[in-house]
């Protein structure tokens, strides 16, 4: 492949220290090979001429000022120079060390490496805008499958637009990870737009533990079209429930925390029995119990001598796990008795959650973290459960209609540590891993966003194929990070608290090379914008204000007792 070669910017000096790197000598007075530019050489490859990437990963200046020339801060040491007869701008060069990336073959949608360096004295081309946004990019502008996110950082704004492969995104999912404040539910938000556009029509459900997410449904009017208009709506825990019997013992286990040894033998034995008598009494469905028939199972086992058997001989006044079941008890109705999320009959439907064209935002700001890793954890299972099903032919919308979802679909998980921590203290962590893991074969993807990688799960942060990163400043972050990317090159990870809001490095399955980004501007609003304290402290005295709590107080009227009437 080949585009219109540009000007030279320098030329070849000699093989770099590790075998896929080269140097070369340039005066770049426009300062144009900035640390990740991008750059081509002409090469002779099986009898035909191939237009070689490389990527700028170092920059050192071969002609310095001597140490007499800095020493007087008041008198320039370009005025010294010239006084001497040079030109300091003319005479400057630059060691500059690139690192090749190879020639672009279509077929295979990807770089094949020379294995050999360029020729000394060879000519070193600054890469048009043609070609970098022909190679780097999977998808053009608009179309299918393309999510258009923003601009290559080391160009002008807009000259070669970033476009992300979301075939590769949805089957081989993502992480963004990025420090706070630097752009992450931004990029989220971009990504979400793309998602949703009339050229993709995404079916998506996200994960908003924050409630950042809320203006994603200003998008109903603003990307509206003749004949689509996305669909965004915010779901409260009280709106989405969860039927208790679709709960599993695991679940049980981690909403009723610190049970000793003997109560979860007492509920474990429970559990068995209310799913054992469900599957019988609705043929087949082992999930349709409901809360107070394993409380009547917990006291009826709490009242045999042997809670082993069924018809077992009943105590006089209770069996030997009496006080123990009452325990149990007592902390299922405290967990779950008046618990808005849970629900004895109700259950979410699937297909009016999630669909094509719509996206479903779960916030659970409302909760505490145990209850939204429940609720995760149970929407994950249940959607995983319905895709494998549907895919394997064994749900249909006449039939088994809970578990039918004819359609893939792509999870958006904001602070992802919380559900899959690094010390597994979670319950979503294993029903989260195993989608990583298998979701591509039943068309689940997953996007993890975090601010802290250091306490991401590293197996689940290791399965995301396509990473944002964005400024990272812990040195903890940074080397979680490098450990579990394997696509981004040391030269990359140094660059990441050096980042500024909105500048992203992006690498992976979804790009054909890995690549510095400005995200674009967004469509709809911000949601995550940081809470001005000043302001608000200041608003506080204002003249509105003061005027509105004088108001509000002048209302309260004290009533008077009543008189007593007299006989």
């Amino acid at each position: 492949m080949s585009a219109t070669l540009s000007n030279v910017i320098g030329l070849v000096k000699g093989p770099g220290v590790s075998p896929h790197t080269f140097e070369i000598v340039s005066a770049d007075q426009e300062r144009k090979l900035k640390l990740g530019e991008f750059v081509t050489y002409l090469v002779n490859i099986d009898a035909q001429e191939r237009e070689v990437l490389a990527r700028v990963n170092e920059r050192q200046p071969l002609r310095l000022y001597p140490n007499g020339f800095l020493a007087d801060p008041d008198l320039s040491p370009d005025f010294l120079a010239s006084s001497l007869g040079y030109n300091g701008e003319r005479s400057e060069l630059f060691k500059i060390t690139v690192e090749v990336l190879g020639y672009f073959d279509p077929e295979l949608r990807d770089f094949i490496n020379p294995r050999v360096t360029p020729r000394i004295g060879s000519q070193v081309r600054l890469a048009s805008d043609e070609f970098l946004a022909t190679v780097l990019n999977r998808r053009k502008v608009g179309s299918i499958g393309g999510a258009h996110i923003g601009s290559l950082l080391s160009r002008s704004k807009g000259r070669v637009p970033v476009v992300l492969d979301l075939e590769a995104i949805c089957s081989t999912h993502l992480a963004i990870i990025a420090s706070t404040g630097a752009g992450k539910s931004y990029l989220a938000g971009v990504l979400i737009e793309e998602m949703l556009s009339s050229y993709n029509r995404a079916a998506l459900l996200v994960i908003d533990p924050h409630g950042e997410y809320d203006t994603l449904t200003e998008m109903h009017s603003l990307l509206k079209q003749a004949d689509y208009s996305p669909e965004v709506s915010i779901y409260r825990p009280g709106e989405v429930k969860i039927r208790i019997g679709s709960l599993s013992m695991s679940d049980l286990r981690y909403l009723l925390p610190d049970m000793s040894e003997r109560m979860e033998y007492v509920l474990r034995l429970a559990f068995q029995r209310v799913q054992r008598k469900s599957k019988q009494k609705h043929a087949g469905d082992s999930d349709r119990w409901r809360l107070d028939e394993l409380i009547e199972e917990l006291k009826a086992i709490g009242q045999l001598e042997d809670p082993e058997s069924d018809d077992g001989e009943i105590a006089e006044n209770g069996g030997k796990y009496k006080d123990t079941a009452d325990a149990v008890i007592w902390r299922l109705n405290t967990a779950l008795g008046q618990n808005q999320v849970f629900d004895n009959l109700q259950q979410v439907n699937l297909q009016d959650l999630i669909r094509p064209g719509k996206c479903a935002v779960m916030q659970l700001n409302q909760v505490d973290s145990r209850q939204q890793q429940v609720i995760v954890a149970t929407l994950l299972r249940k959607l995983y459960q319905a895709r494998v099903r549907t895919e394997k032919g064994e749900a249909s919308q006449a039939e088994n209609k809970d578990f039918y979802l004819p359609y893939p679909v792509f999870i958006l998980i904001e602070e992802a540590h919380h559900f899959t921590p690094a010390n597994g203290d979670a319950i979503s962590t294993e029903i989260l891993k195993q989608i990583l893991a298998e979701g591509r074969k039943f068309g689940i993807g997953v996007g993890l966003i975090s601010q802290r990688p250091g306490k991401l799960d590293a197996d689940a942060l290791s399965q995301c194929n396509t990473q944002f990163l964005l400024r990272i400043v812990n040195p903890v972050d940074q080397s979680r990070v490098r450990e579990s990317v394997e696509s981004v090159g040391q030269d990359l990870i140094n660059e990441l608290p050096a980042l500024t809001k909105g500048q992203a490095i992006i690498a992976g399955a979804a790009v054909n090379a890995p690549l510095l980004c400005q995200v674009r501007s967004r469509v709809t609003s911000h949601g995550a914008d940081d809470i001005s304290a000043p302001k608000q402290w200041m608003t506080y005295f204002s003249k509105e204000e003061t005027f509105r709590r004088e108001r509000e107080n002048s209302v309260i009227e004290v009533i008077p007792p009543r008189s007593r009437k007299t006989k």
